[in-house]
């Protein structure tokens, strides 16, 4: 993560208490974590959140996200507003480790269902080895975004299916506690987006195994999960922080990689700088593509939604690794 960019813990508490204070007239005392309609209010931090809140919970849930579509997710802060509806909800879905922001507000929330969907899968690194190279912070230096046992974990779980599906089925159940009345309907939809992400799962497996190369160069080491699922091996220019910049030393080392594994494509994202992947792909006269990890859906997203849009990220990768 871009330490440069987080918001001080000291100061997120402070505008927690701010906002918790200044909201307390409509708190979740007042509204039982329930919307307009009798519908139960779910807050999602970003998309990959949202989308599942959406489809399980369907008709009886209304759902706000607290990332707005074209904000790079970690780039968020949270209005002292944002911080305080909190407290409205009955039920809260994040991802600890994307957001250092939103960790601190929901802490400060209190509200009984909440759901951290790192505590739903099995987390491993990925891209720390470009991190530690790259991005090494003076002797000191406070990790805001590192406090816990889970420093260092790469957090870009929904870019599995199969991990993916494993969050789903937890956020079925969270719902199900949350809203007992409504249990049968949510574990029929949680059946339901488990079956078309078990079905994307055999899209990439059947899609990606016979291909010219095993190597996908990109500029935010986003992909681990997915890499390592489908057999992959993910070169990323910069570590997990979508906009840093890769030292010299990596540079001449993606030159070589790409050279060795015969790579044709520098992949870029959509919420992030393209300039990067840009200027890499033309020293070395390769072609760019879009290979998005799926931290938002706007206008300029291949796809309306999560199953597009990894639908078209694979289309990318057969192309670029040469699919046969």
């Amino acid at each position: 993560m871009n330490v440069r960019r987080l918001i001080p813990a000291a100061a997120v508490t402070g505008a927690a208490a701010i906002g918790l204070t200044a909201l307390s007239a409509c708190s979740a005392s007042d509204t039982g974590g329930t919307a307009d309609g009798g519908k139960l209010n779910v807050v999602a931090s970003f998309y990959p959140m949202q989308y599942l809140a959406e489809e399980i919970g369907g008709s009886h849930v209304s759902v706000t996200t607290l990332t707005k579509p074209g904000v790079e997710p970690h780039d968020l802060e949270l209005s002292p507003r944002q911080i305080g509806g909190l407290s409205d909800a009955g039920l809260i879905l994040y991802l600890k480790g994307v957001q250092p922001a939103v960790d601190d507000a929901v802490g400060q929330a209190g509200v009984k269902n909440t759901v951290d969907a790192t505590e739903l899968t099995t987390l491993e690194e990925h891209g720390t080895e470009v991190d530690s190279h790259d991005h090494g912070h003076e002797e000191g230096e406070e990790h805001e975004d590192h406090e816990d046992g889970k420093a260092g974990l790469d957090p870009h779980v929904w870019l599995d299916p199969v991990r993916y599906a494993e969050v789903a089925e937890g956020v079925g159940k969270a719902l199900e506690k949350a809203d007992p009345g409504h249990a049968a309907d949510y574990r029929r939809n949680t059946t339901t987006l488990v079956g078309r992400l078990g079905a994307l799962d055999t899209a990439y497996e059947n899609g990606l195994k016979n291909t010219t190369t095993r190597t996908i160069v990109t500029t935010h080491a986003a992909f681990g999960y997915l890499a390592e699922r489908y057999g992959l091996t993910q070169e990323g220019i910069a570590g997990l922080d979508p906009e840093a910049e890769p030292s010299p030393a990596r540079i001449s080392e993606i030159h070589s990689v790409i050279g060795e594994n015969k790579a044709t494509t520098v992949f870029f994202e959509t919420l992030a700088s393209d300039r990067t992947a840009r200027t890499l792909a033309k020293d070395l006269g390769l072609k760019t593509d879009v290979l998005d990890p799926l931290e938002g859906i706007t206008d300029a997203s291949e796809g309306d939604d999560y199953i597009e849009v990894m639908t078209s990220n694979l289309a990318a990768l057969q192309k670029a690794l040469g699919a046969k």
